[in-house]
């Protein structure tokens, strides 16, 4: 089941946290979350899944950055979130979306435990201009059935800005 957004504002300062929480945000079943002043866009032309891979930080100015098709753009959410009972998913709001903005390419699925602010994958359909602090994408909360293990990985875990994949971890001798 989704959280209801009176359930999710009931549970606020309990099992999730969203920092900063502004209630005016709350949808029916989702709370809206913001973009941080900063992008990473990655500096190789191929990406290879067994190398770190060099990144270009990009500030977004109050007036605004371009997006440029065919590029990915890491961003992330300006709010720290972590629940420890639900399962959170992320969205990109509708409006965003008709602008023809991703802002999640396959990462809008989190983990019971996370907490962190969420790297956003984003890519667009034409040029596209964002802006600091936009209303950009949604959190939303699932229920859990049955016994689990919260997350825990040290890849993405309580990270404290945009995270550049990290899959080369993956092929790393774990001895």
């Amino acid at each position: 089941m989704i959280l209801s957004g009176k359930k999710i504002h009931e549970r606020i300062g309990k099992d999730i946290v969203i920092d900063p929480f502004d209630p005016a945000r709350l949808n029916p079943n989702s709370y809206n979350l913001s973009l941080a002043n900063e992008l990473l866009k990655y500096e190789d032309d191929v990406l290879d899944m067994k190398k770190k891979h060099r990144t270009q930080s990009i500030q977004i100015p109050e007036d605004g950055f371009e997006l440029q098709p065919h590029t990915l753009y890491l961003g992330r959410t300006a709010e720290f979130t972590s629940t420890t009972n639900y399962v959170p998913m992320l969205e990109g709001r509708s409006s965003v979306g008709r602008l023809g903005l991703f802002v999640h390419v396959t990462a809008g699925f989190g983990d019971v435990g996370f907490a962190g602010y969420w790297t956003l994958e984003m890519f667009c359909v034409r040029p596209i201009r964002v802006y600091p602090n936009v209303e950009i994408c949604q959190v939303y909360y699932h229920t859990l059935d049955g016994d689990f293990e919260t997350y825990d990985s040290g890849k993405y875990q309580n990270n404290k800005g945009i995270q550049p994949s990290r899959m080369y971890l993956d092929f790393t001798d774990h001895k």
